[in-house]
């Protein structure tokens, strides 16, 4: 039996051919506390290979506070620099997790490290991730911006400005940016579209205030979105109203 194929999926052109995902480390620890939980790297898996299939350029950076959280190690006494390396460690453990769910998937994917670790990723070179992009492959920047002193969350603004992606799309396990956090109060309320400024002066939880701040200086847009959801990401890239947007607040 014949059944008519959605338009959005069929017919319709992906708004966005080439992004940047933003995955929290703690999206792979699941129901855990601690670490990389086996039953949702392929749900994640399957969620990128749907892009993958639509030939949508799909370049990710992940955290590692699932591992280790640099911050909190540094507080405790911890020098900074160094607590900083170790979670950059961390985010290469879980890049090299998630690739290898996404080959299990069939989807070709390289990881491109800012610290040089030749046995276990490519050096990360702008021309080169990029050419990986236009074959088709999914890339996975691990090691953060290979320095101290900034997150992940700069790591992911600074390479999608470097590839040239048309929005980051930041993975939460809320459906959003809130006012305050969702999973405790039950009167939080979301907002659909928010400016750079008003993230800053009101210090939402969207991404750290220097990647806010590049964001803001070179116009990239943020879809924060839930990745919980199933097929959220691809209706993001069709350019339906999924999430909250960040933008300049211009249009």
């Amino acid at each position: 039996m014949h059944t008519r194929k959605s338009k959005s999926t069929s017919f319709k052109k992906p708004k966005h051919q080439r992004i940047l995902l933003k995955l929290s480390g703690e999206a792979l620890s699941g129901k855990q506390r601690f670490g990389i939980d086996e039953n949702v790297l392929p749900t994640i898996a399957a969620e990128i290979k749907e892009l993958w299939e639509l030939k949508v350029q799909v370049a990710i950076v992940i955290g590692g506070g699932n591992i280790f959280r640099g911050l909190q190690a540094s507080s405790k006494g911890m020098d900074r620099a160094s607590a900083d390396y170790i979670g950059m460690l961390a985010t290469t453990i879980n890049s090299l997790a998630l690739q290898h769910a996404l080959e299990k998937e069939g989807v070709f994917t390289r990881v491109l490290s800012a610290i040089d670790m030749q046995q276990l990723a490519e050096p990360y070179i702008r021309r080169r991730a990029i050419r990986h992009l236009e074959k088709n492959r999914v890339v996975i920047f691990a090691a953060g911006t290979g320095n101290p002193y900034f997150t992940t969350d700069t790591a992911a603004a600074l390479r999608a400005m470097e590839i040239g992606a048309s929005c980051i799309m930041k993975a939460t396990r809320v459906d959003g940016v809130f006012d305050k956090d969702p999973l405790k109060y039950k009167d939080a309320k979301m907002f659909k579209k928010l400016s750079y400024i008003q993230v800053l002066r009101k210090k939402l939880s969207v991404m750290d205030s220097t990647a806010i701040s590049l964001c803001m200086d070179n116009d990239m847009k943020i879809i924060v979105l839930n990745l919980l959801t199933h097929g959220n990401i691809k209706r993001a890239v069709y350019g339906e109203n999924i999430g909250t947007l960040v933008n300049s607040g211009r249009a």
